[in-house]
């Protein structure tokens, strides 16, 4: 038997017809550096589909909340359809109303507002003047000197830039809020649009032995959205119009704009309904002591009244979770994303129960 030398030739397999430049070797996957690379790829993908969802965080919320609206009108929509009138139209009268909701909002808030601040600006020389005579003022201006560092404060520009970067500010807050409520209204207009046909193609998802149950579960879940968002409209209503009648017995000013900024609050669970109750009953104060006792002493009573029989009667038939889950929901909705994520926690925390009552639970059962 010969030995192996230098010169020995090394015998290779005989190629294949179909693989004429040798056998295959390994398999590349099963090399620790391909699966390092793998998984470091698939990091570095989720990272930036990370990085994607954060920097669009406004714009998903903005849908977010115009398909919650778009579910909530739905129901309205679909009673002005069943009188013989068609889905575009019924989306029509639905939308008007919602527009000039709006807009008599609007004009109900903007004239007291600008009339108030003219009132305001027409009385600071005598403020000034009334501060300028206070001796309390005169002896701190004599030790430090404050009329004359206001005065080179003014002079300097420094408070015309600062007052300019203010109302620029404002102005960007302004425009992004008119912006993104306009880009609310377009999509929420169609969503209502094709709401059906959304609905049908998530479900054409879903495998065919299951896609009965899930529709009849995916009904259900908007019928509750639906009904809680009316049941909330109709109770913010309810505050609006009688604070409206309580403040025009009581002879407050402005009482159509305040009963507005009331319904507007109340929409707003837990906190809003207080919020609102303080902004008005502080405008009481202003316009005079009695005024602002009776504001106080009213809205103490009315909540009372909406938060023990007018919100669960109302609710009862829309939304049915319990009071602990709903104070727990509301809590951790606003903590996540502020307002909307309050108003958008309660009607989730009803769909995740109906879906733990009606799936999970039955399957626990079974085991």
């Amino acid at each position: 038997m010969p030995e192996d030398g230098p010169n020995t030739a090394i015998k290779l397999p005989k190629n294949d017809e179909n693989l004429p430049f040798g056998p295959l070797g390994k398999p590349l996957g099963q090399s620790p550096f391909i699966f390092g690379l793998t998984g470091a790829l698939g990091v570095l993908t989720a990272w930036l589909i990370g990085q994607a969802l954060v920097g669009s965080r406004s714009v998903i919320m903005l849908i977010i909340v115009s398909l919650f609206l778009a579910i909530g009108l739905n129901p309205a929509v679909e009673a002005l359809h069943g009188r013989l009138i068609s889905r575009r139209w019924a989306i029509s009268l639905v939308f008007a109303g919602v527009i000039g909701f709006f807009v008599v909002f609007g004009f109900a808030i903007v004239p007291p507002v600008s009339t108030e601040m003219g009132d305001f600006v027409r009385a600071v020389p005598g403020y000034v003047s009334e501060l300028l005579a206070n001796p309390t003022l005169k002896q701190l201006d004599n030790d430090y000197q404050i009329i004359t560092k206001l005065q080179e404060y003014i002079t300097s520009g420094g408070l015309g830039a600062t007052v300019a970067g203010g109302i620029l500010g404002v102005g960007a807050v302004v425009l992004n809020a008119f912006f993104s409520a306009f880009t609310v209204l377009v999509l929420t207009l169609y969503f209502l649009g094709s709401l059906t046909h959304i609905k049908e193609f998530f479900l054409s998802l879903v495998p065919r032995s299951r896609r009965d149950r899930t529709g009849l579960i995916t009904d259900e879940i908007l019928k509750g959205i639906g009904g809680y968002v009316a049941g909330n409209l109709l109770i913010s209503v309810i505050a609006g119009v009688v604070s409206y009648v309580f403040l025009l017995i009581a002879g407050a000013e402005y009482a159509l704009a305040l009963a507005l900024i009331i319904a507007v609050t109340d929409l707003i669970p837990m906190v809003g309904a207080t919020i609102g109750a303080v902004l008005v009953t502080g405008v009481g104060f202003l316009q005079s002591i009695p005024i602002g006792i009776a504001c106080a002493i009213f809205f103490v009573v009315y909540q009372q009244v909406e938060n023990y029989v007018l919100y669960p009667k109302v609710m009862k038939r829309s939304v049915d979770v319990a009071p602990a889950v709903t104070v727990i929901a509301a809590l951790f909705g606003g903590a996540l994303m502020g307002v909307i994520g309050a108003l958008l926690a309660i009607p989730i925390a009803a769909a995740v129960t109906l879906i733990l009552r009606e799936v999970v639970m039955p399957r626990q059962e079974r085991c």
